[in-house]
């Protein structure tokens, strides 16, 4: 121990004793100060990178639950919008035949207002596949957004458990110093 060290400490108001307890504890720990603060420092930096990690691990199963909801509302859509199509046809495809058949007994009318009656048929359909396809997309925004809100959560609390860690870590390695 420096003879400035010592004076140092005096002027601090710290008792020789206090000065040598201290010197004592950090002999008893084996590291000098400034190693102990370099590993509390390294400590810090692997907890960073472990909280890091978990988070990126979390973000990447958020997004690959949200790929396989919009992947299956997708499919979902595009079953319900077959099907909508082949009733379409189906009812088309009918409607069609009575208005040939009403069309060659001469009876014209008859043929124009089941044309008219298919094509009002086609537009009620090619709506409620609309309808259904809005939906669909509205919930998968929702679910999409209610993921991201909970990215966003999981995100602020690694933060702030981090923030944690290192206040802690600052506090430690103010005391060893």
């Amino acid at each position: 121990m420096t003879k400035s060290t010592l004076r140092r400490a005096g002027s601090l108001g710290l008792g020789l004793a206090t000065v040598f307890a201290f010197l004592a504890a950090t002999a008893l720990a084996g590291d000098p100060p400034a190693d102990r603060s370099e590993r509390l420092d390294r400590r810090g930096d692997r907890i960073e990178r472990r909280l890091d990690r978990k988070g990126d691990r979390i973000e990447r199963r958020l997004d690959r639950r949200g790929d396989r909801i919009d992947r299956r509302l997708d499919r979902k859509g595009d079953r319900i919008e077959r099907r909508l199509d082949r009733k379409g046809d189906r009812i088309d495809a009918r409607l069609d035949r009575r208005a040939e058949r009403a069309r060659e007994q001469g009876r014209d009318r008859l043929a124009d207002r089941l044309d008219r009656k298919g094509d009002r048929i086609d537009r009620r359909l090619d709506r409620k596949g609309d309808r259904i396809d809005r939906r669909l997309d509205r919930k998968g925004d929702r679910i999409d957004r209610r993921l991201d809100r909970k990215g966003d959560r999981i995100d602020r609390r690694l933060d702030r458990k981090g923030r944690r860690i290192d206040r802690r870590l600052d506090r430690r390695a103010r005391r060893s110093r």
